[in-house]
């Protein structure tokens, strides 16, 4: 049986022995290297993927890996053993003279996580960077070859990709691979099935070709989307000339953090707020409105002010000079509250998992109503929410962090807005769609690298082949204070931690003073910058005070950075103005439901303010729940909304969902696949997926909540 095809600038030929034939294919290989700290990379796309098939041994979970594919510089090799993958691996190191620290090739692979659970045991790791446990980044062998996620680093589903590349068009398969079909090494595959297995790498190495061009190099290529604009802010901020520059060295000089500052911050860290009003779960609403603000995290770090200096902490005197305190500096603190309760019926704002040594809390689906006693920490924005939305008998300040409070280096600003008008200026404008895709994930990632964790303990993953026991996943152990004192020291630190805490509580703080607080018992549903309610025609004048309102702040913003006005009203290629941080409208939908936070469906009106593609169909937002998949299962009954409740199950292959078994021994035995072929494999570690259902279900002190509220105020 032929074993391998060799794919020649798209000319199939069939080979029995390819040792020969990948010596001749390297030779067409471009050669082009470019050096980054001493060590030279091949400046070409390099692609690896694979296909596996899941089945149960005398009843065991095990999986097998079935045919890979490598892409080289367009070529493309498709292989059916680990044996010949291995054999192709050390082919390049010989035939490209790699070497871990003197010349390197890159090969993404699209999801490195799954990949690297085969293959992890095959190689001996130089070393591998993870993002978390099972999560890694990038991933070295001792011979110079290295494995990347580019998952990570385009945020794309291969789906996607395909559909947002610009220059090197991949036309689009219809269908998939039938995964519910046994295949092995020697499963015969169609020209159908092998179509199937090669778009998935044609994909990938003609976004990794783009990257590669639109970024002059390979190494200019960061690990994540991120990086992209670490590298655009880094590369503006540290330009900069004269006074200008010396400011923002000095500003990160003084702006270092302390251990138990740390820890604070990390206790104070929340993201954006996200929940439904306790009245309104697991019943049909009819004509509601969605509105959202118009990027909401970059609107917060244009509009207001954040901590500017070192934090100090703070002793205080009295209530009046915490008063002070909190009106005139960014404050972090430790809160005790004794019999604290809401005060609103329709939202509760305390995350229970953010609070310490609660007392007989009551909660409404992860947020607390009341309790007879808790500890939690705070910024002075969540304090001025808390006070409108509870009441409490004592509260007692335990420790107190001040900053000077400002706004944000005008450099970094400068930058956040270039992404903003890129964004908007170049969306649909036709040869700009690299610049546009650009600007919006760089917009989309500005809040991100602002809250990265400064002291993440280090994961990677060990083993030596010739010691099999010392193999695994390691976390290595955080010595705190050194860790922040190496952060502290970085001399082209831009970025401040407190800024990302800061950031996402601004965003509360607009979305609850300005949204949920504004709309009161017409709330229904909010997620981080989007608020659904009822009467929309009651709350036009609240809205648009707030537009006018976030329109000043930032216009004041602008004075004092003495930036341009008009950068944030860019024009689209219609000439429509886009203000940052309005309200905008989202959607309309004649039919709205919600069982929770991330758990709601809703039909589109036929309103001509929703898009034309959106009017009168089904959308559907569940957690865990494939959205496509969840919105044919739904449609498949006449009336979606009565399916949609408590209970609901949706059955295993219509959830598009898997769950995922890490196998980390050496598995072998035999397999018959689809078609009554029967082969012995033999794997060293691998990844078992397994079709699954989703079942919706309230937790039932949910349901206790809901029915005890609705009976004693409905």
């Amino acid at each position: 049986m032929k074993q391998h095809i060799t794919i020649l600038h798209d000319e199939v030929t069939y080979y029995d022995d390819v040792s020969n034939d990948i010596e001749a294919l390297f030779e067409n290989v471009s050669i082009k290297k470019r050096k980054k700290w001493k060590i030279e990379y091949y400046d070409i796309p390099v692609c690896f993927d694979i296909e596996t098939s899941s089945f149960y041994d005398h009843g065991e979970k095990a999986a097998t890996m079935y045919i890979w594919m490598f892409s080289i510089d367009d070529n493309i090799i498709i292989g059916r053993t680990w044996d010949e993958f291995i054999l192709l691996c050390d082919k390049l190191v010989s035939h490209f003279s790699l070497h871990p620290k003197f010349r390197r090739m890159i090969i993404y692979v699209q999801n490195l996580s799954f990949e690297f659970q085969w293959f992890c045991q095959r190689f001996t790791w130089q070393k591998v960077f993870a993002l978390d446990n099972r999560i890694p980044l990038t991933a070295l062998t001792d011979k110079g070859i290295e494995f990347r996620c580019s998952y990570r680093l385009s945020g794309y589903s291969l789906e996607k990709m395909g559909e947002n590349l610009i220059k090197y068009k991949i036309p689009k398969m219809v269908g998939d691979l039938d995964y519910s079909k046994i295949r092995h090494s020697k499963t015969p595959l169609t020209d159908k099935e092998i179509g199937y297995c090669l778009n998935d790498v044609r994909v990938l190495s003609a976004y990794i070709r783009e990257k590669i061009e639109n970024e002059n190099g390979i190494t200019k290529i960061p690990l994540t989307k991120t990086g992209y604009v670490r590298n655009y802010c880094r590369q503006h901020i540290f330009t900069s000339e004269g006074k200008q520059f010396y400011y923002y060295k000095k500003l990160m000089q003084n702006m270092t953090i302390e251990p138990d500052e740390f820890i604070l911050l990390k206790q104070a860290f929340q993201g954006g707020f996200t929940h439904a009003n306790a009245f309104y779960v697991d019943k049909e609403l009819k004509d509601v409105t969605s509105v959202d603000f118009n990027s909401s995290y970059p609107t917060s770090l244009c509009a207001f002010k954040y901590p500017m200096g070192k934090g100090e902490l703070y002793h205080l005197k009295d209530w009046k000079d915490f008063e002070y305190q909190l009106k005139h500096y960014c404050c972090l603190f430790v809160v005790r509250f004794t019999n604290i309760e809401s005060g609103i019926l329709y939202e509760n704002y305390i995350s229970y998992s953010k609070c310490r040594q609660v007392q007989k809390p009551l909660l409404n689906n992860g947020r607390l109503v009341r309790a007879d006693y808790l500890e939690t920490t705070i910024t002075e924005l969540d304090f001025d929410i808390m006070k409108k939305c509870y009441t409490w008998e004592k509260i007692n300040i335990v420790l107190l962090y001040r900053y000077k409070k400002a706004y944000l280096p005008t450099e970094f600003i400068n930058c956040v807005l270039d992404f903003y008008e890129t964004k908007t200026t170049l969306k649909d404008v036709e040869g700009k769609e690299v610049e546009y895709l650009q600007g919006k994930e760089n917009l989309n990632s500005c809040y991100g690298m602002c809250c990265t964790d400064p002291a993440k303990p280090v994961i990677t993953y060990l083993n030596d082949l010739q010691e099999t026991e010392d193999v695994g996943w390691v976390e290595h152990d955080l010595i705190l204070e050194e860790e922040l004192e190496k952060h502290n020291k970085k001399n082209n630190r831009f970025l401040f931690y407190p800024w990302g805490v800061w950031c996402t509580a601004w965003s509360r703080w607009n979305l609850w003073m300005h949204g949920i607080l504004k709309v009161k018992d017409d709330y229904i549903y909010s997620d981080t910058d989007s608020l659904k309610f009822l009467n929309a025609a009651a709350h036009k004048d609240s809205i648009s005070e707030y537009n006018n309102w976030i329109g000043k702040q930032l216009l004041k913003a602008m004075r004092y950075h003495h930036i341009d006005p008009k950068r944030i009203i860019p024009k689209t290629c219609e000439g429509v103005s886009k203000p940052l941080g309005i309200w905008d409208f989202d959607g309309h939908y004649e039919r709205f439901k919600t069982l929770g936070a991330k758990r709601y469906i809703m039909k589109y009106s036929m309103d001509e303010r929703n898009k034309p593609k959106n009017r009168g169909t089904l959308g559907v937002t569940v957690a865990g729940l494939n959205k496509k998949a969840g919105k044919k299962y739904l449609e498949s009954f006449p009336d979606p909304f009565k399916v949609f409740t408590n209970d609901m199950s949706v059955p295993k292959g219509k959830a598009g969902k898997q769950t995922a078994t890490y196998i980390d021994y050496a598995t072998s035995g035999t397999i018959t696949d689809y078609m009554g072929n029967t082969s012995e494999y033999h794997e060293l570690s691998s990844l078992h997926l397994e079709e699954c259902g989703y079942d919706l279900s309230l937790a039932s002190d949910f349901v206790k909540y809901i029915l005890g509220i609705n009976e004693v105020y409905l």
